[in-house]
């Protein structure tokens, strides 16, 4: 049977204590936006493939895309992409040995968040 001692071991925090520490959303947010590049990947292949197989395909898909709920779907993508790309660069600075401490971890992790929303509104821009 089981040592059932628990009176010696310390207890986890409980998640109503527990304060979220930005690195662990912003590791939390760069594996959420990998997934979901992944399903804006389909749908331009999607977009693709009806292109190539015929007009009023490409119509249907392409009317689906561009409507306004196409273009919020594809904006959060394009929010995505710039969001993992900045996290990737983080990673490989972390790699480097620099910005390991706290306080230019949080700076690094603010900098991905307000650049990557800054890249999508200068990419909806140049578009």
């Amino acid at each position: 049977m089981a040592d059932v001692n628990r009176g010696n071991r310390p207890l986890s925090p409980h998640l109503q204590i527990y304060r979220k520490q930005l690195n662990s959303v912003t590791s939390i947010l760069n594996r959420i936006t990998g997934v979901a590049l992944l399903g804006g990947a389909v749908l331009v292949v999607w977009w693709l493939m009806a292109a190539a197989t015929s007009e009023a395909y490409f119509e249907f898909v392409d009317g689906l895309l561009t409507c306004i709920f196409g273009d919020i779907l594809m904006t959060l993508c394009v929010l995505a992409l710039w969001y993992h790309a900045l996290a990737g660069v983080r990673h490989l600075v972390w790699d480097m040995g620099y910005g390991l401490d706290p306080d230019d971890s949080d700076k690094m992790g603010w900098g991905i968040i307000i650049g990557s929303v800054a890249l999508t509104f200068l990419t909806i821009i140049a578009i």
